[in-house]
């Protein structure tokens, strides 16, 4: 459905949900790149996909559905065939007592409507949905990757077929193994080989979960096509190899970053999926409450400094500093970054990665950036005293400078600084916030009951000395009276009761007394105990808050903080 621009402005500008000056821009862009204006509004980070959505849906008088949170039925999906589904933009989702309930990108097609009345014999209740989430739903056509896997395995275990064949079954098992963990929304696809066998693995939310079990005999046939793609020399057996390669999917392309890693069974891989859609979050879906959301605005509002972002591997670091490049990526500034690896290209901003064949690391990367006359500089990683060094001098001379370290929580941020040598007087001078952060999985919303807290859990409380005074100080005196939440496990959280993760933070902003305590090498108890009575809410505090607002379980926030 064409959505007038007109139409478009009225529902976005007057409730004040974008400005007038980012609408305009994002109208010309479109004519320039003659895309979809409502596409570009997403891509842009003016609005999210399932806001806009909404809005439209309330504008035409249709309830709207985002069926990236439903579970839908097989049969229910194939009551439409998929090639009406892709021409005409229509998801059969869901049956009631009513009729079929329908997910349409024009709710008001009366010809389509009727057709799959006339089809079914049911009535059709229509819902609006964006483009972005129909094109999704529709990979639900897909058999399952065991059925897949079958009648390709099927084909290999024929002896009678030629070798062009057997190629082109090897190339479908790669690309159904990323196609599946792509729409499973894993993280990491790993392929172990043992004895007798190899084990597929997702990673999904954190969590590795067991998929598959093939025939060892298709080892080498498998990290052979994946070496190709990955441009990685496939007569290399006994040494690590990296790489990365890009996927077509009918989304558009995945990255796809590749480790193959020699063991005594083989040669193990692991695919890292790098999806657009994993760095179109704000800081807000990514779990900043306000008071921090204040802190991090009134950090990146200044022209010079630092904001670091501290965690331990996988603690979604980085994509904590894509958010903020987003907010900072405008025409009037240069954004240059040096990375190890580029995850992702953001259009308008110089990338850099780092390779250490050419003697380009973040140091000397660094140093070439500050000779490009930037305005802000992204360091992937401070790993090293030299480039520590160099990124608090670009700090010190006029430039914004966002980096990640590796630290437990964030006042052991600056004793960190001061242990790679920087001068505690330059700490002091350019460190403007230090964020500190964990990933917790996030209870499914369509499953997600209240309950009282069990025996066990007030034993596991009671043995928290943190956790029991963090539950006084915001009144919970008595532990019988606490309501907790969590997932029954479903179709949609395939039975874990979790579906996605958000983080849980401490921001500690500088201040005068923090600044005096980093002069004085002061250690990193002492400067929590200050930074605290200064108002900074620690991760344990920020993740019992969301233990409250029913988005997460108290069993993930004891894992990820308990030292």
């Amino acid at each position: 459905m064409k959505i007038k621009i007109e139409k478009l402005k009225e529902l976005l500008i007057k409730p004040n949900h974008i400005s007038e000056a980012d609408f305009e821009t994002a109208v010309q862009t479109a004519k320039k790149k003659k895309k979809d204006l409502i596409e570009v509004l997403v891509d842009k980070h003016l609005i999210n996909d399932e806001q806009l959505g909404g809005l439209i849906a309330d504008s035409i008088g249709f309830p709207f559905i985002n069926l990236s949170k439903e579970k839908i039925d097989d049969q229910v999906l194939h009551l439409i065939p998929e090639l009406v589904a892709h021409s005409k933009g229509i998801v059969a989702f869901a049956r009631s007592e009513q009729g079929i309930k329908v997910a349409m990108t024009d709710p008001n097609d009366l010809e389509i409507r009727h057709f799959i009345e006339k089809r079914t014999g049911e009535q059709v209740i229509p819902y609006f949905i964006t483009k972005n989430d129909l094109e999704n739903s529709l990979f639900g056509y897909k058999p399952s990757l065991k059925d897949e896997f079958n009648k390709v395995l099927k084909r290999l275990k024929d002896k009678a077929i030629g070798r062009e064949q057997r190629d082109e079954a090897t190339v479908k098992i790669v690309d159904m193994l990323i196609m599946y963990g792509y729409l499973n929304k894993a993280s990491d696809i790993h392929i172990e080989p043992y004895l007798n066998k190899i084990v597929v693995r997702f990673r999904i939310d954190g969590i590795m979960h067991d998929v598959l079990e093939l025939s060892k005999e298709l080892l080498d046939l498998i990290v052979t096509r994946i070496k190709i793609l990955s441009k990685m020399r496939t007569d290399e057996h006994r040494a690590a190899q990296d790489g990365k390669f890009r996927f077509n999917t009918k989304e558009g392309f995945i990255d796809i970053r590749v480790s193959v890693v020699p063991v005594t069974e083989g040669e193990n891989v692991v695919m890292r999926i790098l999806a657009a859609q994993n760095r179109q979050f704000t800081l807000k879906d990514l779990g900043f409450f306000a008071g921090d959301l204040e802190k991090v605005n009134r950090a990146i509002k200044h022209p010079h400094g630092m904001i670091l972002v501290t965690g331990p591997t996988g603690s979604g670091k980085t994509t904590t500093l894509y958010a903020i490049l987003q907010i900072l990526n405008v025409r009037d500034v240069h954004i240059s970054t040096i990375e190890d690896p580029v995850e992702y290209d953001i259009e308008g901003i110089s990338q850099i990665q780092v390779n250490t064949k050419t003697n380009l690391t973040f140091a000397n990367g660094l140093r070439a950036i500050v000779r490009q006359d930037p305005d802000i500089i992204m360091v992937g990683e401070i790993r090293d005293k030299e480039t520590a060094s160099i990124a608090v001098n670009s700090a010190l001379t006029g430039h914004l400078v966002l980096s990640t370290l590796h630290t437990n929580d964030a006042a052991t941020t600056l004793p960190r600084l001061l242990d790679m040598e920087v001068e505690p007087f330059l700490i002091a001078s350019t460190v403007n916030i230090a964020i500190a952060q964990r990933l917790v999985r996030v209870i499914c919303e369509k499953c997600r009951y209240s309950y009282k807290l069990t025996k066990e859990e007030k034993e596991m409380i009671e043995k928290e000395k943190s956790l029991i005074r963090i539950l006084k100080k915001k009144g919970y005196l008595d532990l019988a009276k606490i309501t907790l939440y969590k997932g029954k496990g479903c179709k949609v959280c395939s039975q874990t009761g979790y579906a996605g993760r958000i983080g849980i933070y401490e921001i500690l902003e500088m201040n005068e007394k923090i600044k005096e305590m980093v002069l004085r090498n002061a250690s990193s108890d002492e400067i929590m105990k200050v930074a605290i009575e200064s108002g900074m809410t620690t991760m344990l505090e920020n993740g019992i808050e969301k233990i409250f607002e029913g988005v997460t379980t108290l069993q993930e926030i004891l894992r990820v903080t308990r030292d």
